[in-house]
């Protein structure tokens, strides 16, 4: 029974680092394409790509859902492209590793809404510790409008995680996330569509940061929130600024700092924290 228990809260938090992982090389990987197609154009491709894709795989049905299935969807879909369009245009601003510094801020305050332990005050607490500390030594003079952005894509990180959890609860495997991928594409296409997104690098490029960005870790995410809580998921979410820290070094040549190591120590005692405190949800008998 230990056994099982202990894989049921193992494999989701394995799919929520790897898509953690995924996700900031993209966007590290997205920055280098800001000067061919511009921030909202990455957006754009990054969603468009990505939604083509998941189409093609999950092949979801559009029939047999009520309203509020559709509502849902909408949600999610409106979510996901200002989100996104959110944080490009704060990456485009200020460093990356700041940009998800802020924007984690989302789910840190999320954690403690949904949290039903003290124990999740503590862990949120040490992580939010450790962002702090992590942008320490920029916040004084990043740009207003970039702090904003981030700001404003943590409200909406914050919003995607709870669609998130709803769509993998009405819609059988990823089908609700290719369903809302593709409103969120048509939504972005007003704001970044452009003939340089037709260029065969700028392309590739951001097949990418599609497969890198959006449509493996989303993947990994709403599978990982069958099964994982709410607040675990959303504190797990305060290691991104660590591994956006050390994908800026690999990627862009940002390097790390002293106080940085020690802001990544605290924000993974805090993800390790929140995850040895969960309680994995009983399993469904047949």
């Amino acid at each position: 029974m230990t056994t099982t228990a202990s894989r049921a809260t193992t494999v989701p938090v394995g799919l929520v680092l790897g898509g953690i992982v995924s996700q900031q090389f993209g966007a590290a990987v997205a920055a280098l394409v800001f000067p061919l197609a511009g921030p909202l154009g990455v957006v754009t491709m990054r969603l468009s790509i990505s939604a083509v894709v998941m189409l093609a795989v999950c092949r979801p049905s559009v029939r047999g859902h009520s309203r509020s299935d559709w509502a849902v969807i909408g949600a999610f879909g409106v979510a996901l492209a200002t989100m996104n369009m959110l944080f490009y245009q704060a990456v485009d601003r200020i460093p990356l590793g700041a940009a998800v510094t802020l924007e984690v801020l989302g789910p840190l305050v999320l954690s403690v809404v949904t949290g039903r332990r003290a124990a999740s005050w503590l862990w949120a607490a040490l992580a939010l510790a450790g962002v702090g500390l992590l942008g320490r030594g920029g916040f004084d003079s990043l740009d207003a409008a970039g702090v904003a952005f981030a700001l404003g894509a943590g409200v909406l990180w914050a919003v995607y995680i709870l669609c998130s959890a709803r769509t993998g609860s009405r819609f059988p495997k990823a089908d609700g996330l290719a369903l809302a991928m593709a409103v969120s594409a048509v939504i972005s296409l007003p704001f970044g569509a452009s003939t340089a997104l037709l260029h065969p690098v700028t392309l590739g490029l951001g097949a990418a940061v599609a497969l890198l960005s959006s449509a493996l870790p989303y993947s990994l995410e709403l599978l990982s929130l069958r099964s994982l809580r709410q607040s675990t998921f959303a504190v797990l979410m305060s290691l991104a600024p660590a591994v956006a820290a050390v994908a800026g070094q690999v990627v862009l040549g940002q390097h790390l700092h002293l106080l940085d190591v020690v802001a990544i120590v605290l924000v993974v005692i805090a993800g390790v924290g929140a995850v040895l405190g969960s309680t994995p949800k009983p399993e469904k008998v047949a």
